[in-house]
């Protein structure tokens, strides 16, 4: 005796789309486990990212320090460093100011401080074509790394300008792209008071904090070490901008 089983159109479409519902999620999930085993390789589909600061509930902070000009504010600020055992801070150093102050770049190095790049011209790079912007790094790089013995691997942007591009740039080029949670504003010279307030009402774990050595801030010299001494006294530790960001999660911003 033969049995047949009569399927309606109706039910054989109910099939048709379940079955396609299991073929469908079958492939979302081959695909998800391609993309987890390539995140877990270090590879990363995030868009290009600066940094700001780090999440972190430790009491490290990252004193850094921006150079593009001037001869007369470099050393007072490593003699305060010195004076008060910061033997760990981070200099952006421009390259053509590198070149004109080898002096000063050699006591930089020599205190055992870290040194970053700043670029080659101080301009804002996002008004320049893709080539000029390798350019631009690459020229920064070379001198930087002839000079200190050792390519730098951060990068702070020349007036902290940049774009998509920039960053995708900069990240190629194998460098970390460094901004800044707390702004001192030295060089608008608002005064001592200001400019410690400025840090220390804002100052928290993990806080990347912009000053700058340059001829144009007149007073941080002066208000650095207040800084120093009240970051310490609430029991803050100093640490370079590579020891803050390394093996922690870093707050970045995305740019589109």
């Amino acid at each position: 005796m033969k049995i047949i089983y009569v399927i309606s159109a109706k039910r054989l479409k109910q099939i048709l789309i379940i079955f396609a519902a299991i073929v469908l999620t079958a492939g979302i999930g081959y695909a998800e486990r391609d993309s987890i085993a390539a995140f877990a390789e270090g590879a990363s589909t995030q868009a290009p990212q600066a940094i700001y600061k780090v999440d972190t509930k430790e009491k490290k902070i990252a004193l850094t320090f921006d150079i593009s000009w001037g001869e007369t504010r470099a050393l007072p600020i490593l003699d305060v460093l010195k004076e008060k055992k910061v033997n760990k801070a981070t200099f952006f150093l421009s390259s053509p100011w590198s070149q004109r102050h080898p002096d000063i770049l050699k006591r930089i190095k020599e205190d055992g401080l870290e040194i970053g790049s700043h670029g080659h011209k101080h301009d804002n790079y996002t008004k320049y074509s893709d080539e000029e912007i390798r350019s631009q790094m690459a020229k920064a790089d070379s001198i930087l790394t002839e000079m200190t013995g050792k390519k730098p691997t951060l990068i702070r942007m020349p007036n902290g300008d940049f774009d998509k591009r920039v960053l995708e740039i900069a990240n190629r080029m194998g460098y970390s792209v460094i901004q800044w949670d707390t702004d001192s504003k030295d060089w608008t010279n608002p005064g001592t008071d200001v400019i410690i307030n400025n840090v220390l009402s804002k100052a928290h774990p993990g806080d990347i904090i912009l000053m700058h050595a340059s001829d144009s801030a007149k007073d941080t010299h002066l208000a650095l070490p207040v800084i120093i001494d009240r970051l310490r006294k609430d029991g803050y530790e100093f640490v370079t901008v590579s020891e803050l960001i390394s093996g922690t999660s870093v707050d970045s911003k995305e740019i589109h």
